[in-house]
């Protein structure tokens, strides 16, 4: 049986237009790039003609992952869950041992965007904090060391 792959109903709608995207305006563009370098007469030393499949077999690839991922997708709302422990999904507060807070909702792998505070559950601090409440204390063992974070909040937004 195949592993289920969680994700937020954010990151299935996400998905579901870079799917949309690709099979629908990428796909049709590349064709047509490899039609018309086809048309310029040798393939052997016609660069088009290579970068346009080479570009058709990475879209072909990313399709197939995406739809492997939506075919296997656990869609959680945050909206549906609610109570005193981090769960996949929630939106969580940490404070490091300076007291600065950094708030981080915890995603599946395909939703992962650092800069939007969005961590996967599979990341150091998302399985560190994953289980645990308000309050409680978490190391997490990074590359450059240990560090201890304090739950400061929990929300499902």
């Amino acid at each position: 049986m195949l592993e289920k792959v969680p994700m937020t109903a954010n990151g299935h709608l996400k998905l579901e237009q870079e799917l949309k995207n690709l099979k629908h305006v990428q796909r049709p563009t590349i064709i047509k790039a490899i039609e018309e370098a086809r048309a310029h007469g040798d393939l052997s030393e016609n660069a088009e003609y290579h970068a346009a499949k080479e570009q058709q077999g990475m879209t072909e690839s990313r399709i197939q992952v995406i739809e492997g991922s939506i075919s296997r997708s656990e869609v959680i709302d945050p909206k549906d869950l609610s109570g005193n422990k981090v769960l996949f999904a929630s939106t969580v507060t940490i404070a490091d041992e300076d007291n600065v807070e950094f708030t981080y909702q915890i995603v599946g792998v395909d939703e992962v965007d650092v800069s939007a505070g969005k961590i996967s559950h599979s990341s150091p601090i998302g399985r560190a904090l994953i289980g645990r409440s308000l309050g409680d204390e978490v190391e997490v063992k990074t590359p450059s060391g240990d560090t201890y974070y304090e739950i400061v909040k929990i929300d499902f937004i």
